[in-house]
C-alpha cells in the first residue's frame, strides 16, 4: 500500500436552532466526512477488483476481469475494451489511461498492487505467469509512467499466490500463500531488493499473510493475515517485525485477535496504525482496531459484525469497506441489511460518521467492496473503491466507483410521522421523525403553515441514517379556536432541499387538555400518548423521544382512557407487540413511570419497563433486553408487580388486588431516595425502601420485553401484554402522592 499524505481539512458545525425548536440530543458529526456519498462517473470492470493503488493522479486496479466499459453501460455494451486483470485510470476523471497491461497465465488474477515511494515503479502480485507476454511468476514490476514491464526485476518463482505487497525505498515486501521464493524457503512472507534480489529478511508465518504495511520512519513492518504464529511465536493474525531482519518486535498472543478472525488490511497515519478484520462463526472480530505506533498497544476496537476488507485513513477519519450488518455492540445500528462503506472518527469510532454510499453484495463471494485508495494531493482528493459490487447508490456500476470532495448532489428525504397537537392555549406543537441525508448529519427543517411558501420557522437537528430522532417546533402565533395545516421539509448545508412532508391539521386549543397539561407541567421527559394512527408513538414532552413499534400493535384503534379526551389508545396482541425508544439513554436512578391500561388477560405480560434491547432493523428479531428492570408487569392472576434488578436480585413490590377486569386502570411506579412505590388508580398499594438501580443504558418500552422466569416472582406465562395501553409517561423525578392522585382524577373527569 502506497504511503498516504493525510490532508488536513476543517468543517463547520451547523448553528443553533431558532425560535422554539427542539430536537433530541445528537452529535453533529458530518463535518468529519471529507468525501460526498454520491458516486462520480467511473469506468467499470466486468469482474472483481481485488486491489487498488494510486500514484501521481493515476489509480491502478487489479483483479479478476477481462474488460472495462464506460459508466452507465451494461456488460459488453458500447465502448467496452479489453483489460485482462489490470486497468489504469485517471483518478480525477474516472477514465482509463493509456497504461494497458494484460496479466495472464492459467487462472490469472491480480491480488496485490503497490507503487514505490518515488512513484516510478508499480508492483503487481497475485497468481499469474506473465505480464504483457513477459514471463514472471506471481510478482512483477512495471516502470512508470511508461507502463512497461521491468524485465530486470526477477525474484524467481513464488510458489503460491501473492496477496499483499508493500514497497519502500530499499525493499519490496510481499506476503501470501507461498512457501518458497526462487526455491529458497520463505513461509508466507518475503522481501526482495528493488532489483528483485531475495533479501535475508525472514518473517515466517504458519498460514497466509494478507496484509503488509511499513509505516514511515518506524523501521518495522506490520504483518496481518490468517497465521497463528509468527517466527514460531504465538501471534494470531497480527505481528510487528523488524524491517531489516524480520525478527519479531511485537506479538499478540493468547488470541488477542480471535482464532476465527484474520487481518485483511492495514493502514497508518503519523501516530497510529489501523487494521481491518474478517471473521467466521461465533465470537469473531469483524471490525476495525487502532494501535499506537510507539507502543503497538491497542487504542480501541470496533466490534461491529460484517467482515472488513479494507481500511484507508484520510483527514482524521477511517474509511472502511465491509459488509457490516450489526453494530449494536458499538451503540450503532442493529442487525439487518448490510452496509458496505463507512467512515469513523479516529478518536471516537462510535457512532459512525454520516457517510452512507450504498452498494450491493455483488458477485463472487458477495462481499461488496474489497479495496480502497485515495489520492494524496491534500485538496480535491478522490476516494476510490473496488470489489465485487454491481450497483452503487441504486444504479448499475460494476467493480469500481469513486467519491469526490463534494458538495454532494444527494439531498435529504421527506420527514416522516408528522403530527400536530395543541396542548396549551394559543400554541400548536408540530413534531416529526427526522430524515437522513447520505453525507450530512446536520439538517435544517422548515415548517410551513397553511400552504405558505415562506417558512413559519426553522429547526436544526442531527440524524444518522439508522438513528432518526424526533424533532419538534412550537407555533406560538396561533389563534385559539382556529385550525391550521402544517408541512415540514429538510435541507442540507449544501442547499439541497428535500420534499415536503405529508400535511397535518390541528385546531388550536382555547383551553388546554387538563391531563396532558398536568403531565407536561410535572416534568415528563417522555410522553407517548399512543393516539396517533401511524407507525410511531410521538413524544408530547420536550424530550423528543419518539417510540417505534415492533410487531404490529394497532395504533390509535380504540377509545382512550381519559374521560372527555378524544385521544385514542393503542392495542397490543399479546404475541409479539411492543413499542420501544430507538435511542438508548442513561439509566435513571430516580424516576417515575406512568400509564393507563385495560385488559382481561390471564397470561399476564409487561405493561412498561426499561431495557437495553433494540430490534433488528429488518424486524426479523425483537432482540429483547438482556439488561432490564424498572418495569411493571401483570401476573397471570392479574396482580401488578413493580420491580428493579439490583444487588444481584429482583427487588419488587406487588399489588394486593388484581386488575384484569377489562376496565381502565391508572398505574404509576416510582423509585427514589425513599425507595420504591406502586400506585394504582391514584392510591399507593405497595412500597419498599430499595433505592439501588442498574446503570446500563437503555430505553423505555411498553407492551412487552423480557421477564426472566426464575428471576422474577410470579413471572407470567407471556412477556407480551394483551390489551390496550394509553398515556405512557416517564419523569426523571419521583411524583408525589398528591401528583399521582391528581393525574388519576384528571383522567376520570
Amino acid at each position: 500500500m502506497r504511503k498516504k499524505i493525510t490532508a488536513l481539512l476543517t468543517g463547520a458545525v451547523l448553528g443553533a436552532a431558532s425560535l422554539i425548536g427542539l430536537a433530541a440530543p445528537a452529535n453533529a458529526i458530518s463535518p468529519g466526512v471529507s468525501f460526498a456519498a454520491n458516486d462520480l462517473p467511473t469506468w467499470q470492470t466486468n469482474g472483481i477488483v481485488w486491489s487498488l493503488a494510486e500514484a501521481n493522479g493515476v489509480v491502478y486496479a487489479g483483479g479478476t476481469f477481462t474488460a472495462i466499459r464506460p459508466p452507465g453501460v451494461g456488460a459488453g455494451g458500447a465502448g467496452t475494451r479489453s483489460a485482462v486483470n489490470f486497468a489504469a485510470f485517471d483518478a480525477y476523471t474516472g477514465n482509463p489511461t493509456s497504461c494497458n497491461l494484460s496479466v495472464t497465465g492459467g487462472s490469472a488474477t491480480v491480488r496485490a498492487l503497490d507503487v514505490s515511494p518515488d512513484g516510478r515503479t508499480l508492483y503487481i502480485g497475485g497468481n499469474f505467469g506473465a505480464v504483457n507476454g513477459v514471463t514472471t511468476t506471481r510478482i512483477a514490476a512495471v516502470n512508470l509512467p511508461s507502463c512497461t514491464v521491468n524485465t530486470s526485476f526477477r525474484p524467481g518463482g513464488v510458489s503460491a499466490t501473492v496477496r499483499a505487497i508493500e514497497a519502500t525505498n530499499n525493499a519490496v515486501y510481499f506476503g501470501g500463500d507461498f512457501k518458497t521464493v526462487g526455491g529458497t524457503s520463505r513461509s508466507m512472507a518475503a522481501a526482495v531488493s528493488t532489483t528483485g534480489a531475495l533479501l535475508p529478511w525472514t518473517a515466517n508465518g504458519d498460514q497466509p499473510v494478507r496484509a503488509l504495511h511499513a509505516p514511515p520512519g518506524k523501521n518495522v513492518v506490520i504483518v496481518g493475515g490468517d497465521f497463528l504464529t509468527m517466527n514460531g511465536s504465538d501471534s494470531k493474525a497480527l505481528a510487528v517485525v523488524n524491517s531489516s531482519t524480520g525478527a519479531n518486535v511485537r506479538t499478540y498472543p493468547n488470541f488477542f485477535i480471535p482464532r476465527t478472525s484474520v487481518v485483511k488490511s492495514i493502514d497508518s497515519d503519523g501516530t497510529s496504525f489501523y487494521i481491518g478484520n474478517e471473521g467466521t462463526g461465533g465470537g469473531v472480530f469483524d471490525g476495525r482496531a487502532r494501535f499506537d505506533l510507539n507502543t503497538y498497544n491497542q487504542v480501541w476496537r470496533d466490534t461491529c459484525l460484517g467482515a472488513t476488507q479494507a481500511v484507508s485513513v484520510y483527514n482524521r477519519a477511517l474509511y472502511s469497506a465491509h459488509h457490516a450488518h450489526d453494530c449494536a455492540s458499538m451503540n450503532g445500528f442493529t442487525d439487518g441489511v448490510r452496509v458496505h462503506l463507512s467512515a469513523q472518527d479516529l478518536d471516537r469510532p462510535s457512532p459512525m460518521l454520516q457517510w452512507n454510499p450504498i452498494t450491493n453484495d455483488g458477485i463472487g463471494e458477495g462481499i461488496g467492496p474489497r479495496a480502497l485508495v485515495h489520492t494524496t494531493a491534500g485538496r480535491n482528493d478522490v476516494l476510490w473503491s473496488g470489489g465485487e459490487f454491481t450497483t452503487i447508490n441504486g444504479r448499475g456500476q460494476q467493480g469500481l466507483t469513486r467519491f469526490g470532495p463534494g458538495p454532494g448532489t444527494a439531498g435529504p428525504g421527506a420527514p416522516q410521522f408528522v403530527a400536530a397537537e395543541s396542548l396549551a392555549a394559543g400554541q400548536n406543537i408540530i413534531r416529526w421523525q427526522t430524515t437522513s441525508d447520505p453525507d450530512d448529519s446536520n439538517l435544517t427543517y422548515s415548517i410551513y403553515r397553511n400552504g405558505a411558501s415562506t417558512p413559519l420557522g426553522t429547526v436544526q437537528a442531527s440524524s444518522l441514517w439508522w438513528d432518526l430522532p424526533q424533532a419538534s417546533f412550537t407555533d406560538t402565533t396561533a389563534t385559539p379556536g382556529v385550525g391550521y395545516s402544517y408541512r415540514v421539509r429538510a435541507n442540507d448545508p449544501d442547499g439541497h432541499v428535500g420534499p415536503l412532508s405529508a400535511q397535518v391539521y390541528v385546531v388550536t386549543a382555547t383551553t388546554p387538555p387538563s391531563y396532558a397539561a398536568a403531565v407536561r407541567a410535572d416534568g415528563a421527559a417522555t410522553y407517548w400518548r399512543l393516539g396517533e394512527a401511524f407507525n410511531a408513538a410521538g413524544d408530547s414532552s420536550p424530550g423528543n423521544r419518539m417510540g417505534l413499534p415492533y410487531g404490529k400493535p394497532v395504533m390509535a384503534n380504540s377509545a382512550g382512557a381519559l374521560t372527555g379526551d378524544a385521544n385514542k389508545a393503542t392495542t397490543f396482541d399479546g404475541v409479539d407487540d411492543f413499542i420501544y425508544g430507538p435511542q438508548l439513554i442513561a439509566a435513571p436512578g430516580v424516576y417515575s413511570v406512568e400509564a393507563w391500561f385495560r385488559t382481561n388477560t390471564t397470561a399476564g405480560g409487561k405493561i412498561m419497563g426499561f431495557g437495553n434491547g433494540i430490534p433488528r432493523r429488518d424486524a426479523a428479531n425483537p432482540r429483547l433486553s438482556n439488561n432490564y428492570g424498572r418495569h411493571v408487569y401483570m401476573t397471570n392472576a392479574g396482580n401488578l408487580i413493580f420491580g428493579e434488578w439490583t444487588g444481584g436480585a429482583a427487588r419488587t413490590v406487588k399489588s394486593p388486588a388484581a386488575y384484569n377486569d377489562n376496565a381502565w386502570h391508572h398505574v404509576v411506579a416510582t423509585q427514589g431516595p425513599a425507595g420504591m412505590a406502586l400506585y394504582v388508580d391514584g392510591v399507593r398499594v405497595a412500597s419498599n425502601t430499595v433505592t439501588g438501580t442498574q446503570t446500563t443504558a437503555g430505553s423505555w418500552r411498553v407492551g412487552g420485553d423480557q421477564i426472566g422466569a426464575g428471576n422474577w416472582p410470579e413471572a407470567p406465562t407471556s412477556r407480551w401484554f394483551k390489551g390496550s395501553i394509553d398515556e405512557f409517561a416517564f419523569y426523571p423525578s419521583v411524583l408525589s402522592p398528591a401528583q399521582v392522585t391528581t393525574h388519576n382524577q384528571l383522567g376520570r373527569r
